[in-house]
Parts: C-alpha cells; sequence; structure tokens
C-alpha cells in the first residue's frame, strides 16, 4: 500500500520491534522510552505536561506511569501546591541507565537505516519532521 500514514505506522512497529530486544536487557520497554525521553531531559513532570509532550492517550499514559513504577524506574511524589496531582519522577536505575538506553534505540535506528547513504538519511529525517509539523496544524 502506497499510504504514507500506513507506512509511517509499520515503520514505527518495525523500530519498537528493533528496539524490543534490546530495551528487556535494560529494563524498560519500547512504549516507555518517550516517556523516560522527556524525563531525562526534564525530569519531575506531572502526568498531565508527560501527556502534552508525548502523544498517547491518558489511559494509556497512566497503566504505562504504573508498571514503570512497579518496575523501578519512576516514583511519584506529591505536588507541592496541587494536591491533584502528582509529579513523577526517575528512580536511580531509570537515570542510570539513560546513556545505554540511548544508545540501544540508535543502534535500532541504524539497523532500519542500515543501506541508506547520509544524505538519504538526512533527506528522511527532514520528511519525517516536516510531516509532524503539519500535524500539528490538523
Amino acid at each position: 500500500m502506497d499510504s504514507a500514514t500506513y507506512l509511517a505506522s509499520r515503520m514505527a512497529k518495525a523500530f519498537a520491534r528493533a528496539l524490543q530486544q534490546r530495551a528487556s536487557k535494560l529494563g524498560f520497554s519500547p512504549g516507555q522510552f518517550p516517556i523516560l525521553l522527556e524525563l531525562w531531559s526534564e525530569d519531575g513532570l506531572t502526568q498531565k505536561q508527560l501527556l502534552e509532550r508525548v502523544d498517547i492517550e491518558q489511559a494509556t499514559m497512566a497503566n504505562t506511569l504504573s508498571r514503570m513504577e512497579r518496575d523501578g524506574l519512576v516514583e511519584r511524589r506529591p505536588h507541592p501546591s496541587d494536591k491533584r496531582a502528582q509529579l513523577i519522577f526517575l528512580t536511580e536505575k531509570a537515570a542510570a541507565i539513560e546513556a545505554e538506553a540511548i544508545e540501544a534505540a540508535m543502534a535500532a535506528d541504524t539497523d532500519l537505516l542500515r543501506d541508506f547513504r547520509s544524505f538519504e538519511r538526512e533527506l528522511l529525517l527532514e520528511y519525517i519532521r516536516r510531516i509532524l509539523e503539519n500535524s500539528k496544524h490538523l
């Protein structure tokens, strides 16, 4: 099928499969990776802030955070000024795997793009960025 969105969906699934084995050795799942990236960038976000930054459904976010808490990757702490909110913080375990996790994701990316020339890879990335920018206006 020559639908860009269909092919992009298949590409995302291929990336998740390529990351799965590497991630499981480090103690996280591909679905948790976007949340980890956001928290490595800025620790102590609320669930609402994470939802705004990671494009997943609220129920999925809640379930993923519960699994991450169970697996010792994050901990929830009371928000100092909003009794309804909690802040999500990385544990030492999650902080310690940052470099290896990013390396694992880059290796998965490299595997998927192994036959691409450098300029082809850069063009693909530019096209994907443009598509994502366009999606903000939908």
